[in-house]
């Protein structure tokens, strides 16, 4: 839930501040909204203004605004905080208001905005203001366009959006460290005609990568490459909230890449358009079809579909070390290595709970509950109505059903599929493989191989 620190703004329209020469007066800075929930909190729709259709922010929240005369105030806070990954890990990152990623920023285009932001880190900081058209003095790149904001100190952002589109925030102050710890949110500028690029439901979430030792609490902030954590929103599956979409909806899912490496976001059951990137809406005679779009590092992708597929179908990152979760990656490739006697040998000497794995592949990790060090989560987690789903990291699920409510995002449950419609098991022996007519019989030990011979230039 939202807390108050003397006052938590609304979409409501507020008492005005006074304005002396352009510039706020510091008693009137607006106090912060906080919130460490790690659901996904009820789109906050406008009270007042132009109307616009809100986003949905995966496992997080929309910003809470004030109107002061002709601007919209926000006050965002840089501070350490606890974000939760999945139930049984908690991580100690930097962010926004109390969250990793900070909260969702939503406004309309022309909208004059005024940011406050307040430093609580033990260090410098600035907020870049990613892909957003503003004046230079305004884009908050510490030392070449501003100064840096001091540990305890406020500075004030203020610009007029001039186009729609998806957008992002992070620190361009030690940037390396402070994007590592989870410095980050998203920017969403609303079309100024409510008509223009509606659809039904919109959520949002941000990618981004983590390298955290089993049991640590404490991101590694100098990885470049050797990540074993992979997010939406600073949550792994399952903790990663699913998609509610009620059948016929169109969709609408943006996605921003602040993680170190480009993620081919593929899901089931239906094709989209892509219709959004950092540089702004697609033309609709330009948008492709596809089933899996690439987000590269530093940008933004939207993509939209028409929910017409009732299920639950799944929606994940396909590179498949980013679906696990505390990955080792110095494990070596066991199958078809037989330790029967190894592990007898070891559970006399060392251990009598010893268990060999990945002789047969890792699956058998996703049923097993072994003890685990403190603070960490299992590689393969999360559990189905049909069995353990096998995946972590970057990985949710599209559940589609008939009679949603318009404004309703709560997880629906499984999907109760109709009868005869789920793949099923065959009985009795399998045939063996038919042989093509006139094909020449393969020899029982396999096709022969005719080795190169006069220093491999003889090619008969």
């Amino acid at each position: 839930m939202l807390s108050r620190r003397g006052f938590i703004g609304s979409a409501a329209v507020l008492a005005s501040a006074s304005v002396v020469s352009g510039r706020v007066e510091a008693a009137n800075i607006p106090e912060a909204p906080t919130t460490t929930t790690n659901t996904m909190q009820p789109p906050l729709a406008p009270q007042s203004g132009p109307a616009y259709q809100p986003v949905a922010t995966l496992n997080g929240w929309t910003l809470p605004w004030r109107q002061n005369g002709d601007w919209k105030e926000f006050h965002l806070v840089a501070e350490p905080v606890v974000r939760e990954f999945a139930p049984g890990m908690k991580v100690h990152l930097w962010g926004y208001n109390g969250q990793s990623p900070g909260p969702t920023i939503e406004v309309v285009e022309g909208d004059k905005v005024r940011i406050f932001v307040t430093n609580k880190l033990p260090e410098h900081t600035t907020v870049h203001w990613h892909g957003i058209l503003l004046p230079n003095g305004m884009e908050g790149v510490g030392g070449l366009t501003q100064p840096h904001i001091k540990p305890g100190k406020t500075f004030v952002y203020e610009f007029v959006m001039r186009k729609s589109g998806t957008f992002m925030y992070h620190p361009h102050a030690d940037e390396m460290v402070q994007m590592a710890m989870g410095m980050m949110g998203l920017f969403i500028v609303h079309p100024r005609d409510e008509k223009l690029h509606r659809v039904d439901r919109d959520f949002v979430f941000l990618m981004a990568s983590y390298d955290i030792d089993p049991g640590a609490y404490l991101p590694k902030v100098n990885t470049m490459t050797d990540f074993n954590l992979w997010t939406w929103n600073s949550r792994v599956f399952p903790g990663i909230d699913s998609l509610a979409v009620r059948q016929g909806d169109r969709v609408r899912v943006r996605i921003g890449n602040l993680s170190m490496t480009t993620h081919p976001i593929h899901m089931h059951g239906h094709d989209f358009a892509v219709t959004g990137t950092d540089g702004g809406w697609v033309p609709e005679s330009a948008r492709w079809p596809e089933v899996t779009i690439d987000v590269p590092v530093g940008a933004m992708r939207a993509f939209e579909f028409v929910a017409d597929e009732p299920g639950d179908w799944a929606i994940h990152c396909h590179k498949s070390h980013h679906t696990m979760n505390a990955m080792g990656h110095a494990v070596k490739n066991f199958i078809g290595v037989q330790k029967r006697d190894l592990v007898t040998g070891i559970r006399r000497i060392v251990s009598p709970d010893y268990m060999a794995m990945g002789s047969r592949g890792m699956a058998e990790m996703g049923a097993m509950e072994m003890q685990l060090p403190d603070n960490t989560l299992p590689m393969m987690s999360g559990y189905g109505q049909y069995g353990p789903l096998e995946m972590g990291g970057m990985f949710s699920v599209v559940k589609v059903r008939e009679g949603l409510g318009a404004n309703d995002y709560k997880d629906p449950g499984w999907y109760q599929h109709p009868a005869g419609t789920v793949a099923y098991e065959v009985e009795g022996p399998t045939p063996p493989p038919a042989r093509a007519e006139g094909a020449p019989n393969t020899p029982a030990n396999g096709p022969k191989v005719v080795k190169p011979r006069n220093g491999g230039h003889d090619h008969h």
